[in-house]
C-alpha cells in the first residue's frame, strides 16, 4: 500500500515507478490519498512523511519504508517492496 499525497513532490516522482513497476508483475496494490491533513489515516498507520509503503500479509504489516522529509523513497524501495511480496508469496505456495 502506498501513502501519498498530491501536493508532495516526491510522491508525484515515485509514484508513476512504482505503479509500473507492480503492474507489470501483476501485483495487486492500493494507493492511499492522504491529501488532506485530516484524514484520520495519517495518524491510524502513523505516517509522518509521503511517500510511504506498507506492505500487508493478511492484515499484518510486514514491511515499511518510510518517505525521507526533503527526500522522498528512493526507486530501491520498489526493488526491495517486490522481493519481499515474492518471499511471500512463494512461502505461501508451499
Amino acid at each position: 500500500m502506498l501513502f501519498a499525497a498530491s501536493w508532495c513532490p516526491f510522491c508525484a516522482m515515485f509514484r508513476p515507478s512504482f505503479e509500473s513497476a507492480l503492474r507489470k508483475r501483476g501485483i495487486e496494490y492500493d494507493i492511499v490519498d492522504l491529501s488532506d491533513l485530516e484524514n484520520p489515516l495519517w495518524e491510524s498507520f502513523e505516517i509522518d512523511v509521503v511517500p510511504t509503503v506498507i506492505l500487508f500479509n493478511d492484515g499484518v504489516p510486514v514491511m515499511r519504508r518510510d518517505g525521507l522529509s526533503g527526500r522522498g523513497l528512493s526507486k530501491d524501495v520498489i526493488q526491495e517492496v517486490i522481493g519481499e511480496i515474492e518471499a511471500l508469496t512463494s512461502t505461501s505456495a508451499r
